[in-house]
């Protein structure tokens, strides 16, 4: 067995409702003059009113920080950190979706350690310490609160950075299933489908531990048994807590064994197209599945084993990979995402400098399978103007 370590540096506060004690959480840490970092949807969603009602019956003191869009950039960091030098804030508090907890955390390093995002690209090279910090998801997608990076782009070039620190790590993350009943449908898709692709591609990375493993393989039987229920029955609280649980576990299962190709591949349409990162993933995780099928069939077939449509046993690797591709393809379709490349607008001739891009992504050094700018131009073309399976999982 794989050796790992192992240390749980946020705790987690779930339930209906739990939302409600905010800011009795943030004074048990001591905050007096928070920074709310929440996206301006948040804010008409009148979400923000109620966090800041909680911090201030608390006789906690509010600074906001909305001036940020769903790819935080460098320079809407540099802009947050203007915001909290100015109001001399002791800690933060991020509210919302992968946007806000990672506008939060990269705010928190250059308010702290100085500099620009930028320095921190990579691992552990935030050298002061950094402020207590609580994340309050409002989607069940990135699984942000559970992670110490912060996914940052350039301002210039758009290229994604990740930039992680155990410092960074939220002290506290509230999970209030009640939180996301406000969510639109097609947010409440992609960012579901988002949370899935994080289970499947962590439970097979090269880096995987048996905690890596129990964290993604949990979080993909709640995200599969939930997906399409959350679509079909929104006010459902049980199911959008299965989902948030879901998405958290998979975060976490992040935080040991990082992520794969389709993120490497997902990541350059982003910078290029500026393509929502979970449609990007929907068009391309099937592909990978089956080009990893290979090499990590057996894995797949494992994941298969829970899945809603309760399968018949896989006679092998190859066609547990297509299965599992069909499944996903099924939930992108359910909840109307694209399934090719040409749906994004991508075009063909850009397809060999994407894949150029997609070889430089950290993530797919963690893939299964051996992966380059040949895989990825290979992947690209195979998501390229091919629609997903038309058949049934």
């Amino acid at each position: 067995m794989k050796p790992f370590d192992f240390q749980p540096r946020t705790r987690i506060v779930f339930g209906d409702g739990s939302s409600a004690r905010l800011g009795e959480l943030a004074s048990s840490l001591g905050f007096q003059r928070t920074l709310l970092v929440a996206d301006p949807g948040l804010v008409d969603a009148g979400h923000v009113t109620q966090a800041t009602l909680c911090l201030q019956r608390a006789g906690i003191a509010v600074a906001g920080f909305h001036d940020f869009d769903a790819n935080p950039t460098s320079a809407m960091v540099e802009a947050g950190r203007v915001v909290a030098a100015g109001a001399a804030v002791d800690s933060i508090v991020a509210l919302g979706g992968g946007s806000s907890l990672d506008c939060a955390k990269g705010i928190n390093f250059v308010l702290t350690n100085g500099g620009r995002i930028g320095d921190y690209r990579g691992f552990g090279k935030a050298s002061h310490p950094m402020l207590p910090a609580i994340g309050v998801p409002t989607t069940a997608g990135t699984g942000s609160e559970a992670q110490s990076y912060a996914i940052i782009s350039d301002a210039g070039t758009h290229a994604k950075m990740a930039c992680g620190d155990p410092k960074a790590a939220f002290s506290i993350a509230i999970l209030d299933p009640v939180l996301t009943l406000t969510l639109p449908t097609r947010v409440t898709a992609v960012a579901g489908y988002d949370a899935l692709s994080h289970a499947v591609e962590a439970y097979v990375t090269t880096r995987r531990t048996a905690i890596s493993e129990l964290f993604a393989h949990d979080a993909w039987r709640l995200l599969d048994l939930h997906f399409e229920r959350v679509l079909d029955a929104p006010a459902d609280v049980a199911a959008r807590g299965a989902m948030l649980l879901g998405a958290h576990y998979a975060g976490i299962a992040i935080e040991q064994s990082m992520l794969g190709a389709a993120h490497a591949c997902a990541n350059p349409l982003t910078a290029r197209y500026g393509t929502l990162h979970g449609l990007a993933i929907a068009v391309m995780l099937p592909h990978v599945i089956r080009w990893n099928a290979a090499l990590v069939g057996g894995r797949y077939a494992e994941l298969l084993a829970t899945t809603q449509a309760a399968p018949s046993p896989v006679a092998n690797p190859a066609d547990a990979g297509e299965r599992l591709a069909s499944r996903l393809e099924q939930l992108a379709r359910i909840g109307g995402l694209p399934a090719t490349l040409g749906e994004l607008g991508v075009a063909e001739h850009d397809l060999p400098a994407l894949a150029e891009d997609a070889a430089s992504q950290w993530t797919g050094t963690f893939n299964p399978r051996a992966f380059d700018a040949a895989a990825a131009l290979t992947l690209y073309k195979d998501a390229w103007g091919i629609r997903g399976s038309e058949k049934s999982f």
